[in-house]
């Protein structure tokens, strides 16, 4: 399983022992919204050339092993 996934899977374990600890729903989904909000916008501050550059690497199978 690549770090992107385990990073996502980990996200909703937390939010679920949080949801069933009794912690009103609105946190574990506002945990779950950033964990998929914070990369979207770290991509989206880069300049077209990083994008460009990352899409590159990407497609070589540089990144995302």
């Amino acid at each position: 399983m690549s770090r992107k996934w385990q990073l996502a899977a980990a996200g909703i374990a937390v939010a679920i022992v949080l949801w069933i600890v009794g912690i009103p729903w609105y946190v574990p989904m506002l945990l779950i919204l950033a964990a998929l909000a914070i990369p979207l916008v770290a991509y989206m501050t880069l300049d077209s050339s990083q994008r460009a550059r990352i899409r590159r690497m990407r497609g070589r199978g540089q990144i995302g092993r």
